[in-house]
């Protein structure tokens, strides 16, 4: 069922799949996008911050988008205004994470009749229940158009 910005209210939760983090992943993301010791290697990981192999927090946000895009079926797809986000602990490998969503605030578009404003807090959590990733993201949503 895709949901438009008049389907949704304050309050409306949503929670994703599960998806595991290994090493391997990881580090291959790591290598490419944000290439530090303590997403690369272990050993190195060991002296630092972390005291161990830790995802980086792009890699954390890059599976939370994709658990998003799969539990939040939005019409036109999760295009955000503006997000603020926060890694309170790290990701680590053998993490089973989920996200768990929650409509915080509607705001119809005073100049653009066809959409609203969503703001979506999501918790990505492993699984002890730690949050990894608080998102607050500032969705644009498609209203309905009513047909003649």
């Amino acid at each position: 069922m895709i949901l438009y910005f008049d389907d949704l209210s304050v309050g409306r939760q949503f929670e994703s799949a599960s998806t595991v983090m290994d090493a391997a992943a990881i580090k291959a993301f790591a290598a490419e996008f944000d290439p530090q010791p303590f997403h690369l290697d272990e050993v190195a990981a060991k002296a630092t911050l972390f005291g161990g192999l830790a995802a980086s927090g792009w890699h954390t946000a890059a599976v939370t988008m994709r658990l998003l895009v799969e539990s939040v079926p939005v019409a036109g797809g999760i295009i955000g205004a503006s997000n603020e986000i926060a890694w309170p602990r790290p990701t680590r490998p053998g993490d089973v994470l989920t996200v768990f969503s929650e409509v915080m605030a509607l705001e119809p578009s005073a100049s653009r009749p066809d959409r609203g404003r969503v703001v979506m807090r999501s918790e990505t959590r492993n699984q002890r229940g730690e949050v990894v990733q608080v998102l607050t993201a500032r969705l644009v949503v498609p209203r309905r158009l009513e047909t003649p």
